[in-house]
């Protein structure tokens, strides 16, 4: 990831803000600049996801790809956040307690670093309720 594109991206991956159209009352995430449903007639406003979810898929990761070797094994999931929208992200959680339909919350976590002497980034990973 370029560096630019880590600080654009930063406030919606560190605060899970996502954006609302009032028109349609749908909720998207990552944040849009039009709504895809009501094209120029929406009227998008920034929202903060409560974060809070649950688990409509995953997997284990077993062999996983360079810089992550020593996570494994590590679940990586789809979750559906309260308010509608669904992301993908990595789950904290024993791989073997994991259930589709589980109950997740947000947390704050180090998701990797560019290079050994490089830039350090953190973002939002889900744990069981």
């Amino acid at each position: 990831m370029s560096v630019p594109r880590f600080w654009r991206k930063q406030v919606a991956r560190y605060n899970l803000i996502g954006t609302h159209c009032t028109n349609c009352e749908t909720y998207y995430y990552p944040p849009r600049n039009m709504c895809p449903k009501c094209r120029r007639d929406g009227k998008l406003e920034n929202f903060k996801f409560s974060g809070k979810g649950e688990v409509l898929t995953y997997t284990v990761i077993h062999t996983a790809a360079e810089g992550f070797e020593k996570q494994t094994p590590y679940v990586l999931g789809i979750v559906k956040l309260d308010e509608g929208p669904s992301l993908t992200s990595q789950i904290v959680a024993d791989p073997g307690a994991m259930k589709i339909g589980m109950k997740v919350r947000p947390v704050f976590r180090k998701l990797g670093e560019s290079g050994e002497k490089g830039m350090i980034y953190y973002g939002t990973k889900f744990v069981p309720e």
